[in-house]
């Protein structure tokens, strides 16, 4: 199992930019992807971002495309999402994970290993 250890959220104005961090207590597992979800009070958590072992493979969800990136850097066991323009609609949870399989599989559930979460608002 690995552990999944997160940074950053916080109070952000509309329009700006946060920068959520994940430290992984290792990232050398086979066809280890790692994603960004969240959960907002009283929705389901909703997949944002995945991307894949060797970092060069991720894949979106629609509504984050061109708004938020996620990074993964291997040699520091970190996992980055850094998100732009952000507007209230994107006040939630965010929990990073990971697990097996290709950065397609968008399931909660496909996922083994969780982070604590971290609370990001938007609000002026």
């Amino acid at each position: 199992q690995v552990q999944l250890v997160q940074a950053g959220g916080g109070l952000v104005q509309p329009g700006g930019s946060l920068l959520l961090s994940c430290a992984a207590s290792k990232l050398t597992a086979i066809n280890y992807r790692m994603g960004w979800f969240r959960q907002a009070p009283g929705k389901e958590r909703e997949f944002l971002a995945a991307v894949s072992q060797d970092g060069i493979t991720t894949y979106y969800a629609d509504f984050v495309k061109g708004r938020f990136r996620i990074l993964r850097h291997n040699a520091s066991n970190m996992i980055y999402l850094r998100m732009n323009s952000l507007n209230y609609e994107d006040t939630a949870l965010y929990y990073c994970a990971g697990g097996e399989g290709a950065v397609g599989m968008i399931g909660a559930d496909t996922y083994t290993d969780w982070g604590q979460g971290t609370q990001v608002t938007v609000s002026s």
